[in-house]
């Protein structure tokens, strides 16, 4: 269960029992903070003064990058359909190289998210991953295959991710780089 708060300040907290606080920045520029259930709203201040370089950067390249035209339903529909039938190809691929098995896939148009799985194991994915690479839909498969032996974003979990895919910081870097225009346009 989280707790949701809109605060005066330009940002939102989000209150879960997570152990960390945590900051992002969605495309349109709404930042939001995560936070423990117990965490004050002075330490979240004190942490967003900390964080504030790294905010105003990513505002700024927010502001500078050129607006790019909306997806229409028949350019998604056509991505949804190709990444339905890309995607449960690759995760055959990986879930043999990590040695698991998953339950369905799903794939759909969403805003923030290139992947997840789900504690059955069912792997959900975006349909923008279309837009890139093999090698980086690749990363994203492998990743949420990876989250079905570690459901966490643990050393033992990222070592498993290097184990199966050496070369992903590289890959995770560009769709880092290049990923925030792409769902802009959602």
């Amino acid at each position: 269960m989280t707790d949701c708060v809109m605060t005066d300040f330009g940002y939102r907290v989000i209150r879960s029992g997570r152990k960390t606080l945590a900051v992002e920045i969605k495309a349109d520029g709404t930042i939001t903070v995560r936070a423990p259930y117990g965490v004050k709203d002075g330490k979240i201040k004190a942490f967003l003064s900390e964080k504030s370089v790294w905010i105003e950067k990513h505002l700024e390249k927010l502001r500078s990058s050129p607006e790019r035209e909306k997806f229409s339903a028949p350019e998604i529909a056509s991505l949804k359909t190709r990444a339905k039938r890309v995607l449960s190809e690759r995760a055959a691929f990986y879930a043999d190289k990590v040695g698991v098995s998953y339950g369905k896939i799903t794939v759909r148009a969403q805003k923030t998210l290139w992947g997840s799985c789900t504690a059955k194991g069912n792997l959900s994915f975006n349909c923008l991953l279309m837009l890139f690479p093999e090698s980086v839909y690749d990363y994203v498969v492998a990743h949420e295959l990876c989250h079905i032996k570690y459901m966490n974003h643990s050393r033992a979990f990222w070592q498993e991710v290097e184990r199966v895919m050496p070369d992903y910081k590289e890959r995770r870097a560009f769709l880092k780089r290049n990923g925030r225009g792409i769902l802009a346009a959602l």
